[in-house]
């Protein structure tokens, strides 16, 4: 039996053969899966084991035999702590194949498909490639520091520099926390509810000079607001907006309640696929630009739209991809639950002059009835959900419309092959897929699908 074979703190030799979807390098002992963390696949060590369970355990690599030629030095001080980059133990040729396994294992074991990711494309930049950094703000030992939370914990871990965000996000947290020892500015207690800032926040243009920064508090500065303003400005010159959220909820959301400007401008713009977007803090916006130029191309591939196609794209946030969209087909309606991304999709359709896009702030039952009872047949339908995937309503409203084609973009394949079987049972059949790494040195992959219906 399993239990028998395996015990709590048991040393044993093993090879790694594969990876689990969380990077962790997977081994097998008399059948039973074994999941190591910060190992490669090829590699030989010694183990413990830190915790069974009835089909699998969990353990810590004590001792490494034989290291794979993949294997690299991880540089970064937080590896293992922050819980951030789950790859950088490996070299990125490596950390590909991985990502592509794992696309095509949730393909394979969770949609029961034949049809297999061919290919995923890499990122250029694999360091300091994200346009936004979020920071939380902390008490350590009476002192404020920034950094970001332990993996599945509230524990603060400080950072001096996080190699895959933009150095300005670690200059503007040190100049905010310097700020506030001078000026004796407590941060947030989590549990108290007592003291001030919470989180800092940077977001940065990437086709362009824009540079906003945010600082979420639980209330304003008074008095020590024009002050912080000019240490701030001081430190991070080339910033164009400095924004205060105040946010008095209780939990771990980062913005919420209302923004105030406190300097220069409030929102960024960028652009991407040649189309120019103003970008709110609170608004979604890729975080890895050129990729996702990358991605969306793969989508209006497939989508294959012809000038008199109705095109329809559901979870539209602040009209991204609609908006690609539009340049090739007749007409693009976007839906979106959130008013004010459908309020942004609206004055970005405007922004660049673009007519043949309409928004609709409503879910995707509402507004397939809203089409219908406009007589409207949209031949081609873009999904891209959040990380939680569709649900079954979505799906089912969806294929209600009987679109030729359904492009799903997503950036969790084991949800992706969830609905892809969904899909499957209104009639369609996945046809392509390819998968973009658009979060260099983590587990994360964005994968894009093609699913045409059935004739």
């Amino acid at each position: 039996m399993f239990m028998e074979t395996i015990r709590k703190n048991q040393i044993l030799r093993v090879k790694i053969d594969a990876y689990n979807s969380d990077a962790a390098g997977v081994c097998h002992v008399d059948g039973f899966a074994v999941f190591v963390p910060g190992t490669i696949v090829g590699e030989e060590w010694d183990i413990r084991i830190l915790k069974v369970q009835k089909n699998c355990a969990y353990a810590r690599g004590e001792a490494l035999i034989t290291p794979s030629p993949a294997r690299i030095d991880p540089v970064c001080s937080c590896y293992g702590k922050c819980g951030g980059c789950d790859c950088r133990h490996m070299s990125y040729e490596e950390e590909l194949r991985f990502k592509l396994v794992k696309v095509n294992d949730a393909l394979a074991h969770i949609g029961k498909q034949t049809v297999q990711a061919e290919r995923i494309t890499g990122s250029e930049q694999t360091e300091h490639y994200r346009n936004k950094g979020i920071l939380a703000v902390g008490n350590l030992d009476g002192k404020a520091v920034f950094g970001f939370y332990r993996e599945r914990s509230h524990q603060l871990i400080p950072v001096e520099q996080c190699l895959i965000q933009d150095e300005l996000t670690h200059r503007a947290a040190a100049a905010l926390v310097s700020f506030m020892e001078k000026y004796r500015i407590p941060a947030y207690d989590e549990v108290s509810g007592e003291g001030v800032v919470r989180h800092l926040f940077c977001r940065r243009a990437y086709y362009g000079t824009d540079r906003l920064l945010c600082i979420v508090a639980r209330k304003g500065f008074g008095s020590n607001t024009q002050p912080l303003v000019a240490a701030l400005l001081s430190a991070c010159p080339e910033l164009t907006g400095i924004l205060l959220n105040v946010n008095k909820t209780e939990g771990n959301t980062v913005l919420a309640g209302d923004f105030y400007t406190l300097w220069g401008k409030g929102n960024i713009r960028d652009t991407l696929c040649g189309i120019a977007f103003d970008i709110a803090p609170q608004a979604f916006f890729q975080i890895n630009p050129p990729q996702a130029e990358r991605l969306y191309r793969k989508a209006l591939e497939y989508a294959a739209l012809r000038k008199e196609d109705l095109a329809f794209d559901l979870y539209c946030g602040a009209g991204t991809i609609s908006l690609c969209l539009a340049q090739q087909a007749g007409k693009v309606i976007g839906a979106e639950l959130v008013p004010e991304a459908i309020e942004n999709a609206r004055s970005n359709a405007a922004l660049n002059g673009i007519k043949n896009a309409e928004f609709l702030c409503a879910d995707a039952g509402e507004a397939a009835s809203m089409l219908s009872a406009r007589g409207l047949h949209p031949r081609k339908i873009v999904v891209d959900p959040p990380r939680k995937g569709m649900q079954e309503a979505a799906i089912q409203a969806v294929a209600s419309m009987s679109p030729e084609r359904v492009v799903y973009v997503s950036c969790e394949p084991s949800t992706l092959a969830r609905d892809i079987l969904r899909f499957q049972a209104y009639g369609y059949t996945l046809q392509a897929a390819e998968a973009f790494d658009l979060f260099p040195r983590t587990k994360h992959v964005e994968t894009v699908v093609l699913l045409t219906r059935n004739t």
